[in-house]
C-alpha cells in the first residue's frame, strides 16, 4: 500500500472511497483509528496507518477495535473504527452500551456492507444498527461524499453526544472518483474527566441515560428534516419519483434521469415529513434501497403510499439493469431486459493460491474418511470446493470449534464412531476461536483442531496479526506461541503437534493418529502465506512427460499451477475404461513447494531448471 501524500486545500485527487475516508479522518483531526481486516473495509486503516500523527492498530477483533476507539473518545480524542458489516455483530455488545454513554471526542464507526456478497457469508444491512442502537447513519454515494461525510461525522458526534455510523458499500469502498479536500480541522483534544454516573453502566446509571437518548433521537429527527445532506433533485417527469441513498442514487439517476429523486445522505433518522411532501409531488413513489425494505417499512407506517421491495429485488445492487425491467413493468411498459454477452466467458470458481500451505491440509483431509469437518471464515473456507470437498460447515468467524463441540455432543448413535475435526486459521483463532477451544477442553469434548498458522490475515491481503510478530507498521512486537496458548487453554502437551503442511506423509500421519484420540487435540501447521515476504520461494518444478502416467494424483492437491495438458482413455485388464489426465506445470507460477511431488508415484515431477545454474546466475 503506497503511503498517501499530504494534500493541500482544494487539491483534486482520484481516490477510492476507502482512501477518502482515511484522508477525511486525518483532516478532521482524528487521533486514534482501529480496525479488524475485512473486505471491503480493509484499506481504510491501511491508508490511515500511513499518517504518523494518527495512532493505528489492527485489533484482535471488531469488539476490541470499537472499544479502543471508545476509550480514545472518552479520553477526549477524535477516534474512528472501521469494519465490514458482519464485524458489527461482534462489536455490537460495546455499541449498544456506548449509545447510552455517547461520545466526548468525535466517535465514528465506518461500516462497509458487502451488497451482492462479493466476499461475505451474508448480505447484512447495517442500517438496522442505526435504528437498533439509536445512532445517526450517514450514507455516502461516492468517494467525494465519503470524504465530506466522514469529516462531518466527527462534528455531528460531538454536537449531539452520540457515536455516528457511516455506512459504505463495496461499490463506494473500491470505486475511485475525483475528490476535492477542504482545509483540515484544528481539533484541540479534551482531557479525560471522571464521570462514573455516565461512564459506569450499571443498571442504576443506565436507566438515567435512556431519557437522554430519547431526547437525542428527537433532536436528530428535527435535524434530518432540515439537513442539506437530505435533498431533492427536481425532475421533468413526475409520473414516478424515487427515494434512495448511497450508490443506488447514481443507479437511479442513470436509469431515470428525468425523474425527481429525493437523496438521503443522513438516512437515519429519516426526514419523514419532507418525504411525505415529496411523495405528494409524484404519481408513484418508489423507494430504491440496498438491500432490506427498511426505509420502506418506516414510510408505510407513516401512511405514505409507495412501491419498494414488492417490485424490486431484496438481494444485490440495484443497478440500472435491475431497476429498469421492474419499474417498466410497474408503468405498463414493455420490459427491456438487458442482454449480457457471455461469449468466451466460462465459470471460474475461487481457489487457493499456488503453493498455499492450506493445499496440503485439504489434500490430506479429502483422504481422511469417516470424519465430520467444521470449517471457518478465511482463505481455508475454499477447502469446501473442488477438488477437496473437505468442509461440512462454515458459519461465522471462530465458529468451527464451537460447532464441532456441538456436533460431538449432539451426534446420533449412527455417528458415534465418526471423527470430529475443526479447521481454523491463526488470526481467526485469536479473533474468536480461543473461547471455542476453552469450551472444548472445559466440557471434555472429543474434537481434533487443525490450527492453520500462516502468520497473516491471508484472506484480506496478508495483514499482520499477533501470529506474525509484526504490527500494522511492520514493527517487531509480540509473536504468539500457539503451542503454549493451546496448552494454557487446557490441551494436554502431548496432544499438541506442530507440523510442516508441505510434508504430506508427516501431516497425514498426525491427522490419522489424532482423530482416533478420544480427547481434545491440536495440530498446528507452521508455514507462512505465500503472498507475504515471509515465504521463501524455491526453484520451480516441471513434469517429465516421458515418466508421467496420467494418474492425475497431483491434481488432487488443487494447485492452480498444475494444468491438464491432454486426456486419454485406456481399457483396463478388467475391461473397464479409464480416463488418464496428463499434466504440465506452469513454471512461471510454480514456487517449488514440492507438494505435488509427494503425490507423484512415478517421480515425474522434477526441477524445471538446473539449480546450480540458477545459483550461479544469482551470484553473478
Amino acid at each position: 500500500m503506497n503511503a498517501p501524500q499530504p494534500v493541500q486545500q482544494d487539491q483534486r485527487q482520484f481516490i477510492s472511497g476507502n482512501e477518502a475516508v482515511a484522508q477525511a479522518a486525518r483532516d478532521a483531526g482524528c487521533s486514534v483509528a482501529s480496525a479488524y481486516p475485512g473486505t471491503p473495509s480493509t484499506e481504510i486503516l491501511e491508508f490511515i496507518a500511513a499518517y504518523p500523527e494518527i495512532y493505528t492498530e489492527w485489533s484482535i477483533n471488531e469488539k476490541v477495535s470499537l472499544e479502543v476507539a471508545i476509550g480514545a473518545s472518552l479520553a477526549g480524542s477524535r477516534a474512528l473504527c472501521a469494519m465490514k458489516h458482519v464485524g458489527v455483530n461482534v462489536a455490537s455488545d460495546a455499541l449498544m452500551t456506548q449509545t447510552l454513554i455517547g461520545a466526548v471526542g468525535g466517535l465514528v464507526l465506518v461500516v462497509a456492507d458487502d451488497v451482492g456478497l462479493s466476499s461475505s457469508q451474508n448480505e447484512q444491512d447495517s442500517r438496522y444498527w442505526g435504528r437498533f442502537a439509536h445512532i445517526p447513519v450517514l450514507e455516502p454515494a461516492d468517494a467525494q461524499e465519503a470524504y465530506e461525510m466522514t469529516r462531518l461525522a466527527f462534528g455531528l458526534s460531538e454536537q449531539y453526544d452520540v457515536p455516528v455510523m457511516i455506512r459504505l458499500t463495496t461499490r463506494i469502498c473500491h470505486v475511485k472518483g475525483v475528490v476535492v479536500c477542504s482545509k483540515p480541522d484544528i481539533y484541540q483534544r479534551k482531557n479525560f474527566t471522571k464521570d462514573p454516573a455516565r461512564y459506569v453502566m450499571v443498571p442504576g446509571n443506565a436507566k438515567k441515560r435512556i431519557p437522554l437518548m430519547m431526547e437525542r433521537d428527537r433532536q436528530l429527527s428535527l435535524l434530518s428534516e432540515e439537513h442539506p445532506l437530505n435533498r431533492m433533485d427536481a425532475g421533468i417527469d413526475n409520473s414516478i419519483g424515487f427515494v434512495t441513498s448511497g450508490a443506488a442514487y447514481f443507479h437511479v439517476k442513470e436509469a431515470y434521469p428525468d425523474a425527481p429523486v429525493f437523496k438521503l445522505g443522513l438516512s437515519h433518522p429519516a426526514p419523514v415529513e419532507k418525504l411525505r411532501q415529496f411523495s405528494a409531488t409524484v404519481d408513484k413513489l418508489i423507494v430504491a434501497e440496498e438491500v432490506e425494505p427498511l426505509l420502506e417499512t418506516e414510510l408505510r407506517a407513516a401512511g405514505i403510499p409507495l412501491y419498494g421491495k414488492d417490485i424490486l429485488p431484496r438481494i444485490g445492487e440495484l443497478s440500472p439493469q435491475v431497476l429498469t425491467p421492474s419499474i417498466d413493468k410497474l408503468q405498463g411498459k414493455p420490459s427491456q431486459e438487458v442482454a449480457i454477452d457471455t461469449t468466451g466467458l466460462f465459470p471460474r470458481p475461487p481457489t487457493l493460491c499456488v503453493a498455499c500451505p492450506h493445499l496440503g491440509i485439504y489434500y490430506c483431509l479429502s483422504h481422511i474418511k469417516n470424519t465430520i469437518i467444521a470449517g471457518d471464515i478465511g482463505c481455508y473456507t475454499l477447502g469446501a470446493g473442488h477438488p477437496w470437498n473437505a468442509l461440512d460447515t462454515t458459519i461465522s468467524m471462530g465458529a468451527s470449534l464451537s460447532v464441532a463441540q456441538g456436533i460431538d455432543k449432539g451426534r446420533s448413535e449412527a455417528d458415534q464412531n465418526k471423527n470430529i475435526l475443526a479447521v481454523i486459521g491463526d488470526s481467526t483463532f485469536m479473533h474468536m476461536g480461543m473461547q471455542g477451544l476453552l469450551d472444548i477442553t472445559y466440557n471434555k469434548g472429543n474434537v481434533t483442531v487443525l490450527l492453520l498458522d500462516n502468520r497473516a490475515v491471508g484472506m484480506t491481503g496478508g495483514q499482520n496479526a499477533p501470529s506474525s510478530g509484526l504490527n500494522i507498521h511492520g514493527e517487531a512486537t509480540l509473536q504468539v506461541d500457539f503451542r503454549k496458548l493451546c496448552e494454557a487453554l487446557g490441551v494436554k502437551p502431548e496432544r499438541i503437534h506442530e507440523v510442516n503442511p508441505y510434508e504430506l506423509p508427516t501431516l497425514f500421519k498426525a491427522l490419522r493418529e489424532e482423530v482416533k484420540i478420544k480427547e481434545p487435540s491440536v495440530i498446528i501447521t507452521n508455514q507462512p502465506c505465500v503472498l507475504t515476504e515471509r515465504y521463501s520461494k524455491l526453484p520451480p518444478l516441471k513434469v517429465d512427460e516421458d515418466r508421467c502416467t496420467g494418474c492425475s494424483n497431483c491434481l488432487d492437491v488443487g494447485c492452480p499451477a498444475i494444468l491438464v495438458s491432454r486426456k486419454e482413455s485406456v481399457i483396463k485388464p478388467n475391461g473397464r475404461e479409464k480416463e488418464l489426465s496428463f499434466v504440465n506445470i506452469d513454471t512461471a507460477a510454480c514456487t517449488g513447494c514440492n507438494l505435488c511431488t509427494n503425490t507423484c508415484a512415478p517421480d515425474a515431477i522434477v526441477p524445471a531448471f538446473n539449480v546450480d545454474k540458477i545459483n550461479a546466475v544469482e551470484v553473478k
